[in-house]
This record gives C-alpha cells, sequence and structure tokens, in this order.
C-alpha cells in the first residue's frame, strides 16, 4: 500500500464517520497487551534483587553482628538496586501514560523497543537488530514507540515462523524514513522451533493496527509483504527539563 493509498483511505474513513483514534486507542491497548510480560519483568527485576539482598543481610544479622565494612557495602549496593527499581518503574509507567510532547533520539527509541522485544521474539526463533545509524536526530518518543512496536509485532504474526526482523532508517534534516524488515529463517535451528512458542498469548496485531497508529500521529506509512516504511518528522522537545528521582 503506498502513502496516496493510505492517505485515500483516511479520508474515507473520516468521512464516513469512523472514529480513526478509537482505532488508534485499540492499537495501543494491543501493543501493550503484548508487551505487558516484558514490562512486567523488567519492573520486578530490581525489586527482587533488593527483596534477596535484604534476606542475606538478615541472615547475617541472626548470625552475629557482621564485618562493618560488608555490611556497608551490603547497604550500599541495596540502595543503588533500589533507584535502579525506582527508575525502571518509572520507564515502565511512560510507556502506559506517556509525555504526548517527549522526545527521544531516533536510534535510542528504537533502542528502547528493541530491547524490550528481543526476549519474547527469541522465543518464537525470531531475531531483532536495531542497525539506525547514530545521531542526533530526535524525534515523539510516544509515536516512535508504538509504530515499531507495533510494525515488529505486526511483521513477526503475519510471518507466523521464525524470522530476522531489522530497524533501519534514511535521516535527512527534517524527517526519517525509517523501515522495519522481516525475512523468513530457513536456517535449521529455526526448524526446529516448537509451534507453541510461537503463539503471541494476547491476539495478533495487523496492518490495520499499524495502520491507525499512524493516522493517531500524522505519520505517512505504507508496506509490502515483508517491510513496513514510515516517515517520521524531526520534533522539537516543548517539555521543560525534569530532574530523576535520587
Amino acid at each position: 500500500m503506498s502513502v496516496a493509498t493510505h492517505t485515500q483511505g483516511t479520508t474515507a474513513a473520516q468521512a464516513s464517520g469512523r472514529r480513526p483514534r478509537t482505532n488508534a486507542e485499540a492499537a495501543r491497548y494491543g501493543v501493550l497487551r503484548r508487551l505487558a510480560p516484558a514490562l512486567k519483568h523488567d519492573m520486578v527485576v530490581n525489586l527482587q534483587a533488593v527483596a534477596m539482598l535484604a534476606e542475606v543481610l538478615s541472615a547475617k544479622l541472626e548470625r552475629g553482628t557482621p564485618n562493618p565494612a560488608d555490611f556497608e557495602a551490603s547497604i550500599n549496593k541495596m540502595n543503588r538496586l533500589a533507584r535502579e527499581a525506582v527508575m525502571t518503574s518509572l520507564k515502565v509507567a511512560n510507556w502506559i501514560s506517556p509525555s504526548e510532547d517527549e522526545t527521544v533520539r531516533l536510534r535510542d527509541g528504537v533502542d528502547d523497543c528493541v530491547a524490550l522485544l528481543r526476549s519474547s521474539f527469541n522465543f518464537r526463533g525470531c531475531t531483532l537488530a536495531n542497525e539506525v545509524p547514530e545521531s542526533e536526530f530526535e524525534v515523539s518518543r510516544v509515536a516512535l514507540r508504538h509504530l515499531v512496536a507495533a510494525s515488529l509485532l505486526s511483521l513477526a504474526d503475519a510471518a507466523a515462523v521464525p524470522s530476522d526482523l531489522v530497524v533501519t532508517a534514511e535521516i535527512s534534516p527534517g524527517f526519517a524514513v525509517l523501515t522495519v524488515r522481516c525475512t523468513v529463517r530457513t536456517d535449521e535451528d529455526a526448524m526446529a522451533i516448537d509451534a507453541i512458542a510461537a503463539q503471541t498469548g494476547y491476539r495478533a496485531l495487523d496492518w490495520t493496527d499499524v495502520q491507525a497508529l499512524a493516522l493517531a500521529e500524522s505519520i505517512e506509512l505504507f508496506r509490502t509483504q515483508e517491510q513496513i516504511v514510515m516517515r517520521i518528522p524531526r520534533m522539537v522537545a516543548t517539555t521543560p527539563l525534569q530532574i530523576a528521582p535520587l
């Protein structure tokens, strides 16, 4: 589907009285449901480490007064883990309730999605790669997150077999052309993946979900059988800088 075809479809939908935002909200919910296991894991992993360290310290205290230097080192480690847990929880909360005008460097934003999805994709026999070049080019964090995550998930769901997925980009002064490509794997390791591991858990995401998100963010895109290409404009941050919690 070309950009022009996509634009015509948008106009027809609006003329028929449909509600594109409702479709986008459903797509965002679908993306978050698919990301939920990874988000939950990221939120609890540091908290579990804090709990385990607290149990170790408690056991040492029960056995007698621990070495002061070791005790201080353990307390400092627990404090560091607690701070990391707070920061991770804030990042997870930002996926659920994002700041609409927050920006992110293009490669960093793609990294957010790739890092979050990599483990679940590995279980499906899929590989993920971020080949977006390093640059200072900034885009809307909300738009990039939703569209990249939805594109990766929809392409993998459509393939329904182990695949290699890669994100690339060509950057110009005013916008970036981002390409998400999916290539079916044919190696022996891929063929050995259990079909059960390929199940999505929640509903599959499809092209209509990606379209709805792009429409809501006013981003042009088109799709072929193996890739989704989107044109993302540069965004200038307007939100005041915030102090991170200690």
